[in-house]
């Protein structure tokens, strides 16, 4: 069954669902101008995510840890590839303190790929969670975390410090895997969500659509991610971030994206966020209740 989609042109424009509306509002504005002043490294600004002014006004927001480069080098990403710069150890207070400056009451938490530590970063994620902890007791968190190369002893340092909502992205379809995330494993990622939920873990994950997958294949992503127990998924459009990176391949209707966000419902997914400009911290703050 092909997937209800746009077909694109040789120079395809976006489809008129995809048009953003600039951020507007009192908090946005507040916020904005906070981070301006101290100079708050935030993925919402530097991911210019579409989605920034609906959830900085619902006081949500997402920093990224451990540096600006990455030592994997996917299809899909905008993140620089190299060799990262030395960790930063004061890093975990830093971004504690952006979170109390913001008022934010939802933090979500990400981060390049650190290949190049011994601990995968692991340390420094544990360390930014207790830090946040202390600074902002009443903040929730979602950790957005890399698959640690599937090391469970990297892992557990996550579950140990229980943030609310664990994350990790599947990306995309198994087919499309080895093209789209180059150094990861479609089955690898399925056994760090389901080693997460093992330990008690609410768990989710965040699937990009318009890469040349199937509905079958997604249907199919879907119900692995049910066999591992995950509990929440985001559904979002494919954006290609520059020319080196993989092409769009074609645009998802809104109606596909409501028919994915039915069938996960159906399948027993807790939250299903389904839409074109969904990102994985798009409604955040509602998946930790």
């Amino acid at each position: 069954m092909a997937v209800e989609s746009v077909v694109l042109p040789e120079r395809p424009k976006k489809p008129k669902w995809l048009r953003v509306k600039l951020p507007v509002g009192k908090k946005y504005t507040e916020l904005r101008g906070l981070v301006d002043k101290y100079k708050l490294n935030t993925i919402c600004t530097s991911g210019s995510c579409p989605n920034m002014g609906e959830c900085w006004g619902e006081g949500t927001a997402t920093f990224m840890i451990l540096g600006n480069i990455c030592t994997r080098s996917c299809g899909f990403c905008g993140v620089k590839t190299g060799r990262p710069e030395t960790v930063e150890w004061d890093e975990p207070e830093k971004v504690a303190r952006s979170i109390k400056i913001m008022s934010i009451k939802h933090a979500v938490i990400t981060s390049v790929d650190r290949d190049d530590l011994k601990d995968g970063g692991s340390i420094i994620w544990a360390e930014t969670v207790d830090a946040i902890r202390r600074a902002n007791p009443n903040t929730t968190l979602e950790t957005l975390i890399p698959d640690f190369q599937g090391n469970t002893k990297q892992i557990d340092r996550i579950i140990e410090v229980a943030p609310e909502v664990v994350s990790h992205n599947m990306e995309t379809v198994r087919r499309l895997t080895r093209e789209v995330r180059i150094q990861a494993k479609y089955d690898r990622s399925l056994g760090v969500l389901k080693y997460l939920k093992e330990n008690g873990m609410r768990t989710k994950t965040g699937l990009m659509l318009g890469l040349g997958e199937t509905e079958e294949e997604v249907i199919q992503t879907m119900k692995d991610l049910r066999d591992v127990n995950c509990d929440i998924i985001t559904i979002g459009q494919y954006l290609q971030p520059t020319k080196k990176h993989l092409p769009v391949n074609n645009f998802i209707t809104p109606e596909q994206f409501k028919k994915y966000e039915t069938i996960g419902l159906e399948m027993g997914f807790m939250y299903v966020e389904s839409g074109a400009l969904v990102r994985s911290s798009y409604k955040a703050h509602k998946h930790a209740i």
